[in-house]
């Protein structure tokens, strides 16, 4: 019988993609990661890993070993969400990744909810844009992950993920004073009419970036990007300062009335959709299961204030 220990790092190898990535977050040395691997292959009977300059990649028998290890850990964590549902109290740590706007948004209110219902509950809570918290979910650095999805660019879908929907959060084109513009302007009519003017938008490699880059190509014009982040609050104050013009969720205002000259965006381009992710094998655990429960919650509170 195959070592699942072994199993795992391999396994990890996959996701992670050098030994160097693995012992590093598994707090190992590398020569001990490389020697369990090659224990490994001993055991299997085959050659696992082969060399591509300095990094190594699996071979085909390696993916297969793979694949059934993926079945092992998620019947091992359906087993745990098991042994956790016979217990009265929720306890243990639950370790959640939240993008900037939803943690802003909605992270504080579902933690209280959390606090109030299962006190004995640990959360963890690390912002991080969903480009790099789907993997590290996969990787299971995370056991719940808020993203969200852009108009006319559908995130890419695994078998190993379950989503679910939390709101439609409205995006708008946000105006410098210095932009002027009429109301009766039409949407493709205001986003033309600031083509000559700075933007500030995510960096490049973000889905949000290329939706946005895509929206205003569409309108017939290449942004003049001078800024770039992943901090909508830093986009909000740009755009107060008159220093730039941006688009916006309505998530970023956090329940506060918008500072700032918000306009209509063109019809299909007008809402991100946000969704909790967790791993298949993860959805049944009572903690993930309180957790989603806290964040629909919070979602309606938004929604229906009163």
């Amino acid at each position: 019988m195959f070592d699942l220990h072994r199993l795992r790092l391999l396994r990890e190898l996959k996701h992670r993609g050098t030994l160097a990535a693995v012992a590093d977050a598994l707090s190992y040395a590398p020569s001990s990661v490389s020697q369990q691997l090659s224990q490994l292959e001993a055991e299997v009977g085959v050659r696992l890993l082969e060399p591509v300059g300095r990094r190594v990649r699996l071979t085909e028998q390696a993916e297969i070993l793979v694949a059934h290890t993926e079945v092992v850990l998620e019947r091992l964590e359906r087993a745990e969400a098991d042994i956790a549902t016979s217990l009265t109290d929720l306890t243990g740590t639950l370790r959640i990744a939240s993008f900037q706007t939803a943690a802003l948004a909605l992270v504080p209110t579902a933690l209280d909810l959390l606090r109030d219902r299962h006190p004995q509950l640990r959360v963890h809570v690390t912002q991080r844009e969903p480009e790099r918290s789907l993997p590290a979910l996969q990787a299971r650095d995370f056991d719940l992950v808020l993203a969200e999805e852009y108009p006319g660019t559908p995130n890419p879908r695994s078998a190993e993920l379950e989503e679910e929907d939390l709101l439609d959060d409205a995006l708008h084109l946000a105006l410098p004073e210095t932009a002027g513009g009429s109301d009766a302007e039409s949407p493709m009519a205001a986003l033309r009419s600031l083509a000559d003017h700075p933007w500030v938008l995510e960096p490049e490699g973000t889905t949000a970036r290329h939706w946005a880059m895509t929206l205003c190509r569409d309108a017939g014009f290449e942004p003049d990007v001078r800024f770039e982040t992943t901090d909508l609050l830093l986009h909000v104050r740009l755009v107060e300062q008159n220093h730039a013009a941006a688009f916006l969720p309505g998530l970023v205002w956090s329940g506060r009335h918008p500072t700032v000259t918000l306009r209509q965006l063109p019809r299909g381009r007008r809402t991100r959709r946000v969704f909790t992710v967790v791993r298949r094998g993860r959805s049944a655990h009572p903690a993930v299961r309180a957790c989603r429960d806290a964040f629909l919650r919070a979602a309606a509170l938004r929604s229906n204030p009163a």
